[in-house]
């Protein structure tokens, strides 16, 4: 089912997802909704705050992203992500890279806003699987990049929150446009 993806200011995108202690069918049916929800608006990645759930949960599918390549580790050896696509993580944690890259990224939650954004090249993660086996991958490209902007998501940071401060100041009027047209 296709859900309704939450738009800037909705304080729900600002709230910290509570970690899930257990996966109930309940959890798994919202996990197949959001990969759907995320498919049809054209994402790489979709956190529960979008659709409107404080929870530590995130979908994301790389792999239509061709002009954006991505690689992925497990266990120290080079897989083929793509059958990994997509990907569920519940509960996900990084650890970062101290080399950064610039590149361009939006949100589904700010429809049209496009920045540079300045991450990590490189993430480590960890996080369970709706199987409940616990997965720990490394990843660069898109998928890291896009780890990293879901993961922001799950702690109630965006990704305007990550923009420089000329970038700040050039969307400053479309965020409150933004403000005005949600009151």
């Amino acid at each position: 089912m296709i859900l309704e993806i939450v738009k800037y200011p909705d304080p729900v995108l600002r709230a910290k997802g509570k970690k899930i202690a257990q996966i109930t069918d309940e959890i798994r049916e919202l996990a197949a909704d959001m990969i759907e929800t995320m498919h049809e608006a054209d994402g790489v990645g979709l956190a529960a705050q979008q659709i409107g759930k404080a929870i530590q949960l995130t979908v994301l599918d790389v792999k239509q992203s061709e002009d954006r390549p991505s690689t992925m580790t497990l266990d120290g050896k080079p897989c083929d992500f793509e059958k990994l696509m997509p990907m569920v993580l519940l509960n996900p944690e990084l650890v970062l890279s101290r080399e950064r890259e610039v590149g361009r990224e939006g949100c589904l939650s700010f429809p049209e806003l496009v920045s540079e954004i300045e991450r990590s090249s490189t993430v480590r993660a960890t996080g369970q699987l709706l199987d409940g086996g616990k997965v720990t991958f490394e990843a660069t490209g898109l998928l890291a990049r896009a780890l990293q902007h879901e993961v922001d998501h799950l702690h109630g940071i965006l990704f305007v929150d990550r923009m420089n401060s000329a970038a700040k100041v050039s969307i400053a009027p479309k965020l409150k446009r933004m403000q005005r047209e949600a009151s």
